[in-house]
């Protein structure tokens, strides 16, 4: 216990120091301009597509007239921004398409930030590392084993395997609780996968790296996990995302520190 607190003083200690504070600034603005034009790309491409949709109305209305039954047929066809309008002039329908827009735009965002400061966190790893490794690590040699090849293969396949998760899962979506977990999981298991790959990969070599896995998955999983739950609250990944390499890489380098001194 006191060895983890020991960890989260030293981390915050360095996070406030100006190199990392500047580091900080960077997902933030990155993750920023990339979103931003993601949005307007995606607003443009739904508001292109709802433009050129067609909408049929057909409706039936019977009415009795001196015991005699007299039934209309109203047919109905809506297209290009009309769609708009007829959806948000009901005040049923305005509210129904209001809530589906709030809701699930806003998952959205909060998933695809995470995910955005995740790859842009991606390229910086190595510069936090060695600022970490300057100020309390020179007796642990960085050596890793990755390359940019197989960086952006690990993660396309882990892209590939988070999407698949979120198919495999849709049952799931409507079970209530369960759906929580449907939701978050797919999303988690990339966040483990990228940030565990990317600090293992810039200071161990990759048998070293796979034994800490062995030795200590499940812990890393529970820290991890804590970590990407602190990146559901709006906005926290953007500023929050390099602590979360400093803290871990202050778990890799002691845990690095002893392999090697048993060694």
């Amino acid at each position: 216990m006191n060895k983890e607190i020991d960890i989260l003083s030293r981390s915050f200690q360095d996070l406030f120091t100006s190199k990392m504070l500047l580091f900080s600034v960077i997902p933030f603005v990155a993750s920023t301009i990339l979103l931003y034009i993601l949005f307007f790309v995606a607003a443009g491409v739904g508001v292109e597509q709802l433009n050129h949709m067609i909408l049929d109305i057909n409706t039936t209305q019977t009415t009795i007239q001196n015991g005699v039954s007299h039934s209309e047929n109203f047919h109905a066809q809506l297209q290009d921004s009309a769609i708009v309008q007829f959806l948000l002039h009901n005040a049923f329908t305005a509210w129904i398409a209001s809530f589906l827009i709030y809701t699930i735009g806003s998952l959205f965002v909060l998933y695809l930030s995470i995910f955005v400061a995740l790859v842009v966190l991606g390229f910086m790893t190595h510069m936090i590392l060695k600022e970490l490794w300057y100020r309390h690590y020179q007796d642990v040699e960085m050596i890793g084993y990755s390359n940019m090849f197989e960086g952006i293969l690990l993660t396309f396949k882990w892209v590939m395997m988070m999407l698949g998760m979120y198919i495999l899962f849709i049952p799931l979506y409507f079970v209530p609780i369960l759906n929580i977990v449907a939701f978050n999981f797919p999303l988690y298991f990339f966040f483990h996968k990228m940030i565990t790959y990317d600090i293992a990969s810039n200071i161990c070599t990759k048998e070293e790296a796979m034994l800490i896995k062995y030795r200590h998955g499940n812990r890393l999983r529970l820290k991890t996990l804590a970590l990407y739950l602190l990146s559901l609250v709006p906005f926290v990944i953007f500023f929050a995302s390099v602590f979360y390499v400093i803290y871990l890489g202050h778990i890799y380098f002691l845990e690095l520190r002893e392999q090697r001194k048993i060694k």
